[in-house]
């Protein structure tokens, strides 16, 4: 069974992207695994940076990426885009060599208040991803609106309709990423 790994597209204490990627480890499929990579550390991209070596914490995200046999990114929504978090974290990894994105299997999910669920962020994310030659998972997708209403206050997903969604993807994602291989 595969290894995974996420990323949250928040660095918040109290996020609900964090929190369902939490919800992703009680609802993976048997024998699966995923471990969460922590974007706090990864300095703004700057290029002249990178042209003398990648910082520790970049460098880690890189080899968890190739480690990994697919990558689930759960993101919230900023402004109908991706969180300059996580964006900055892709451009990061995503620099040659070998950039570890290639062929690799990706799922993306996400939960906001909003009424959409974070869907602007997903698509532009699905853009990226495109150019870097990854493989997203096409569906299901989960989107969670109004996600202050499908997290209890300690922050688990107790929406039982939500968590079966959210069930559903890792199951799909399982299965693409035994397809590809």
């Amino acid at each position: 069974m595969p290894r995974l790994l996420g990323i949250s597209g928040s660095l918040r204490a109290g996020s609900y992207n964090t929190a369902l990627l939490h919800a992703c480890r009680e609802l993976l499929p048997a024998g699966s695994t995923l471990e969460l990579a922590d974007l706090g550390a990864v300095p703004l991209y700057n290029e002249d940076v990178r042209t003398v070596g990648y910082p520790p914490p970049v460098q880690q995200l890189r080899e968890l990426i190739a480690q990994a046999d697919g990558v689930l990114i759960a993101t919230p929504e900023y402004n109908y885009s991706v969180p300059g978090v996580l964006k900055n974290a892709i451009d990061w990894a995503s620099r040659p060599p070998d950039q570890p994105f290639e062929q690799k299997p990706v799922a993306i999910m996400g939960a906001s208040p909003s009424g959409l669920g974070t869907a602007r962020a997903q698509y532009h994310l699905r853009q990226c991803f495109v150019f870097l030659d990854s493989c997203v998972l096409n569906r299901p997708e989960v989107m969670i609106p109004k996600a202050h209403e499908r997290f209890d206050a300690s922050g688990k997903l107790s929406d039982e309709p939500t968590r079966k969604q959210v069930a559903k993807q890792l199951e799909a994602f399982v299965t693409w990423i035994a397809r590809l291989r």
